[in-house]
């Protein structure tokens, strides 16, 4: 028989894999195709669509971002990664929340894709601004959406935080490949840019009035340092190597128990 906690765990390391998936192929398609790159998320998802069983791809990773969606939120919610109540606790779990809400508005992304049955009319950026301006119409939705740019700066601080430290190697098994370290590192310093641009977007649009076509998703935040040179072959070849990273996290990461009787999840010392 087996027990929420187990299926909870299947669920998350599909969510690594979904994120292995979309960062490989968002560095692949950043460093060969300018063209795809300049269509932000939506030129990710068509690339993925055109492969072969692309479709059945879309649907793995709807399921897969949603579980991680959930794992992270479930991180802020019941602290199950053992962050604390403390100010750098909460800041972590804050940021846990920024990175609930990027992945889930992927797995939208990613639905609307795998729904419309190689149509190509998916649609991810355009989900993401029709969300944000659904937010702005209503009454202090320039507040929230101001307020969850703030919460991406917090990611973006925590990513770079992870990049300079290697602390993410707390929670990955031993066995894992000796690289793994590297790769994380490079990966999370270019996560830090990429979600330091979203957040910008969100500020712009919620706390001065730029509009919900302001806003930025994954891959439209790479496209945006499409024309900088080595920032952006750097930050691309980083995300290339986050992807991989991920692939290795599918496999090692130390995933806590649901069940809080089992008491403080056990990581690896650093």
């Amino acid at each position: 028989m087996v027990d929420k906690s187990e299926k909870f765990n299947w669920f998350v390391r599909a969510g690594y894999l979904s994120r292995a998936i979309l960062y490989s192929m968002l560095g692949i398609i950043a460093l060969t195709s300018a063209n795809a790159i300049s269509q932000g998320t939506d030129g990710i998802f068509r690339a993925i669509e055109d492969f072969p069983a692309g479709t059945f791809i879309l649907w793995v990773m709807v399921i897969g971002l949603a579980a991680y969606a959930l794992f992270r939120l479930c991180s802020l919610l019941f602290d199950i990664e053992n962050n604390g109540s403390d100010a750098k606790g909460w800041a972590k779990r804050i940021g846990h929340l920024g990175s609930a809400v990027g992945h889930a508005a992927l797995a939208y992304s990613a639905f609307q894709f795998a729904n419309s049955s190689g149509s190509g009319s998916g649609g991810g950026g355009g989900g993401a601004q029709s969300a944000a301006a659904g937010v702005l119409s209503v009454e202090f939705g320039g507040l929230v959406l101001g307020i969850l740019g703030l919460i991406f700066f917090i990611v973006a601080a925590v990513q770079a935080k992870k990049a300079i430290t290697g602390e993410f190697m707390q929670r990955i098994s031993p066995s894992a490949p000796d690289f793994t370290r590297a790769l994380g590192g490079a990966g999370f310093a270019a996560r830090a840019v990429v979600y330091a641009i979203i957040g910008w977007s969100l500020v712009q649009a919620g706390f001065m009035s730029g509009g919900s076509q302001q806003i930025r998703t994954l891959g439209d935040a790479l496209a945006e340092l499409a024309g900088e040179g080595a920032i952006f072959t750097v930050t691309a070849v980083g995300l290339l190597l986050f992807g991989i990273f991920s692939l290795i996290l599918s496999r090692y990461r130390i995933i806590p128990e649901l069940n809080a009787d089992q008491g403080v999840p056990k990581f690896r010392a650093s």
